[in-house]
């Protein structure tokens, strides 16, 4: 009886060791991360292989310059700015109009334990990478680079180009660019999950099927530095009046908020009467919002529910976005204090305006405040007058849509 003892427990043994070894050779969602954005993967991770490729140590060089760039010229300052000016920040976090952009959410609003991000680009996927063909997890690399040119550079997406680079690889969507995003914010991926919205706001994970005006999403469940376990939501969503109507994805906002709300660089769409519903919403669900001149028109606050808080230099759109001048905001920010970083469509740091308008304690029960008419004509463009330099750079077309 011995021996088939001995025989047995070497055979769970052995079968031990190859179930440890099936685990470690698996491909996290973490390692992924860490690889799309040019940093080491673990050290048994099954990617190592692949950064020995020169296509991936180029990558890295790049995006270690890039990001170490982007880091001292405006997302410390922007934390510092945070940290100064946002006493009690909420546990949530709104950001519409977003695209992929974690980087600047999580800047302004590093101690949120929830980001909710929602715009039109669909999710994506990021398959296996030791399992792509070879030669196309070097144009993957490089089409993740594309498509994070303009936000590196700028403070911003550009949507036209986004359109393009999200969809010309096995590695496509935003999906990719969260993961760079969270990685190179330090943080550590747990879990990832595709999700969608029924049209009450109900949230149904994997494969479940929530009818036919779902809203498909994505739930990144990830850890900082400190340990503590933070979720990023992003939806793949319409946020006109008529998708905003036609899904649930506001319903699924509104049961965690009220939060603080983000905009910045949103092609102005706040200021038609196209977007009224999520504007109304976030007027409605918003505990703090900071934008720049691009989201909410400061005539759809109303001076009873908010402080207004101005931050840079107003000096009216660029030339893409002709007729949105506001005579209001450029009359506030005459008291504005200054900041050292840039951001949204003037990026550069002497031309930038944030506006941090903070609800007036007790005044969530007050009368909603009053809006612009949807039929009401858009403001006629201002006299031509002498401008500083346009701050973004010229189009081959007629006209981009920002982000």
């Amino acid at each position: 009886m011995v021996r088939p003892l001995r025989i047995a427990a070497v055979a769970l043994a052995l079968l031990a060791a190859a179930v440890s070894s099936a685990r470690a050779a698996d491909v996290t969602f973490d390692d992924t991360a860490r690889f799309l954005a040019g940093m080491q993967p673990s050290a048994d991770s099954p990617l190592v292989p692949l950064t020995r490729d020169p296509n991936w140590q180029h990558h890295a060089k790049f995006f270690d310059n890039a990001f170490a760039q982007l880091e001292q010229r405006q997302i410390a300052k922007i934390r510092s700015w945070a940290d100064v000016n946002l006493a009690a920040p909420r546990p949530t976090m709104f950001y519409m109009f977003s695209g992929p952009d974690f980087l600047y959410a999580n800047a302004f609003y590093s101690k949120a334990s929830t980001y909710v991000l929602g715009a039109l680009e669909p999710v994506g996927a990021v398959p296996d990478l030791t399992k792509l063909p070879r030669g196309s997890v070097g144009a993957a690399l490089y089409n993740v680079e594309r498509s994070l040119g303009s936000i590196l550079s700028f403070s911003f997406f550009i949507t036209k180009q986004m359109k393009v680079d999200l969809h010309t690889n096995q590695v496509n969507g935003t999906l990719p660019i969260l993961y760079v995003f969270l990685a190179r914010s330090g943080k550590t991926i747990r879990n990832v999950e595709m999700v969608a919205l029924d049209n009450k706001g109900g949230i149904h994970v994997g494969n479940d099927n929530p009818g036919p005006n779902a809203t498909r999403g994505v739930r990144i469940t990830f850890a900082g530095s400190d340990g503590e376990v933070r979720t990023l939501y992003y939806f793949s969503t319409d946020l006109s009046n008529q998708g905003a109507r036609a899904t649930g994805f506001l319903k699924f906002c509104e049961t965690l908020g009220p939060g603080n709300s983000l905009l910045k660089s949103a092609s102005y769409l706040l200021h038609s009467g196209n977007f009224t519903v999520v504007r109304d919403w976030l007027l409605a669900n918003s505990a703090t919002i900071i934008q720049d001149d691009s989201g909410i028109p400061l005539a759809n606050y109303s001076a009873k529910q908010w402080r207004f808080f101005p931050f840079g230099r107003y000096l009216g759109p660029i030339s893409e976005f002709p007729g949105r001048y506001q005579e209001r905001y450029a009359e506030l920010f005459t008291r504005a204090q200054p900041i050292d970083f840039g951001v949204g469509y003037r990026w550069r740091m002497q031309e930038s305006n944030l506006l941090l308008s903070v609800r007036v304690p007790g005044s969530e029960t007050a009368p909603a405040p009053e809006t612009v008419s949807s039929t009401e004509p858009a403001p006629k463009p201002r006299p031509k007058r002498p401008r500083p330099p346009e701050s973004v750079p010229p189009s081959s077309g007629r006209f981009f849509w920002f982000r």
